[in-house]
């Protein structure tokens, strides 16, 4: 195979407390997919970061901020979100996003 294959099932999900979970997904050095599981009422803290940034509702339902504006995103919705953009989300139906990166995230290789 020359492409990159990670297996779901060989992928441990990483909690982050306050109802989130992250497991990383296929990745090399210019790409990242990246799957969170929330609880409902779990929220990704408005935060930064250089890497451009696409969101996609797998499931559940939730409130999307970047900078002053949001939108309630449901299953099949997606969000590009440029690099230094304040962004965050609250899940308000229990639910999992698909975030992909560019470039990856090297601070989540780190442990």
């Amino acid at each position: 195979m020359k492409g990159i294959v990670r297996f779901h099932q060989d992928t441990a999900g990483l909690p982050l407390g306050g109802g989130t979970e992250r497991r990383i997904l296929a990745y090399d050095d210019a790409l990242m997919a990246v799957e969170v599981a929330f609880e409902a009422g779990a929220e990704g803290a408005p935060h930064t970061h250089p890497h451009t940034q696409l969101s996609y509702v797998l499931s559940g339902s939730f409130r999307y901020s970047v900078e002053e504006e949001s939108a309630v995103l449901r299953p099949g919705d997606s969000i590009v979100v440029p690099g230094g953009l304040v962004h965050g989300t609250v899940c308000l139906e229990k639910g999992v996003l698909l975030d992909v990166f560019t470039p990856k995230r090297e601070d989540f290789l780190q442990k």
